[in-house]
């Protein structure tokens, strides 16, 4: 018999996020230091909205170290559960299983992690996630299509939870860069999302952010924010790289229809102005937030735009407490908060 699975949406209720604490000081040059601060204020966030955080540690040492500054930050540590694993990296949005439903019950789906086709060190991060997934008793499932394991990273996909999923061309289908899948189809990737997501319905969206060095995530531009609605970066200045980008894509939201046949509701959400560190554009993007149940945590820039962002996803989530995060340093790690996080869904 065909199992079912179906993606929650990361807006559905959860029964943890995980996390790994920082430990790779290579992700963040010259400028670690601080970075483990950035973690405790998101988790003191998440923790004081009565989120359950599972916190991946390398060694007891990095657990002593992570529990004092979330001590000293004033983080509930009744809250936090920590996992020992080595891992190389510690992007958990992109290494750690996706969680689906299948039976009434959680199940995690161990796709390949090729350290985004790009860099060698992430053996680790790839076995990390499902060692501690079968640390919990939860079932692992490893996706196969054609005969092999399929290479697919949380931060290049998002979905509504009714059948609907988001990503880019330039992620999946480039066959020259940071290549997750020789050789799969646009028809491969559906089928894909098709058997292990429950997807019956994929927008694709064409090419991803400057900065970004996962060659297109979506999670940079476009997320969705409810069953039938999503938030689309937007910039205004025609000499941004990113100006025609985000405008080729909203072109392509505004003929998109859903599963259920509706259309999609687009709402803009502007991009800061361009961050700049040691001569590199990075990724910064207020679209990289982290949906919790009761709060959602958005990347702040030291822009005059945060405000405006804030506002606008304190629109969209009218149940929640939207609250910004600094990452002004975070993001010279080519990510922010929504790349460090990974929600597992409540049990169904």
């Amino acid at each position: 018999m065909k199992r079912q699975f179906t993606w929650p949406a990361e807006f559905s209720p959860h029964g943890a996020v995980w996390l790994a604490w920082p430990g790779n000081a290579s992700d963040w040059p010259g400028k670690f230091s601080p970075i483990a601060w950035v973690y405790g204020e998101m988790i003191r966030k998440l923790t004081g909205a009565g989120e359950r955080v599972r916190l991946l540690v390398r060694d007891a040492r990095q657990e002593a170290t992570a529990r004092r500054v979330l001590r000293d930050v004033g983080a509930e540590a009744g809250l936090v559960e920590f996992f020992t694993a080595p891992m190389d990296r510690g992007w958990t949005r992109d290494f750690m299983p996706f969680f689906v439903h299948e039976a009434g019950r959680v199940v995690a789906l161990d796709f390949g992690f090729t350290g985004w086709a790009k860099y060698p060190d992430h053996r680790l991060d790839d076995v990390a996630g499902p060692a501690v997934c079968r640390e919990l008793g939860l079932a692992v499932v490893e996706p196969v299509w054609q005969g092999r394991r399929v290479v697919l990273e949380g931060g290049g996909m998002d979905g509504n939870g009714r059948g609907d999923v988001l990503t880019t061309e330039e992620c999946l289908l480039d066959a020259a860069v940071q290549v997750r899948n020789p050789g799969f189809s646009r028809a491969d990737y559906e089928g894909v999302f098709r058997e292990y997501l429950g997807a019956r319905n994929v927008v694709w969206l064409g090419k991803g952010i400057a900065g970004d060095d996962t060659h297109g995530h979506v999670d940079d531009l476009c997320r969705f924010v409810g069953p039938d609605t999503v938030v689309l970066c937007r910039e205004d200045d025609p000499a941004d790289a990113n100006h025609r980008v985000l405008a080729e894509n909203r072109e392509r939201l505004a003929g998109a229809t859903l599963a259920d046949g509706s259309r999609l509701s687009v709402i803009d959400l502007p991009m800061p102005h361009p961050l700049v560190f040691k001569g590199q554009r990075l990724p910064a993007s207020y679209a990289n937030f982290f949906i919790g149940d009761r709060v959602v945590l958005v990347p702040t820039f030291n822009d005059v735009r945060d405000r405006q962002a804030l506002g606008i996803l304190a629109e969209a989530f009218p149940g929640r407490e939207v609250v910004g995060i600094s990452a002004v340093d975070l993001v010279w790690g080519l990510g922010a908060i929504h790349c460090l996080t990974h929600e597992q869904p409540a049990a169904p």
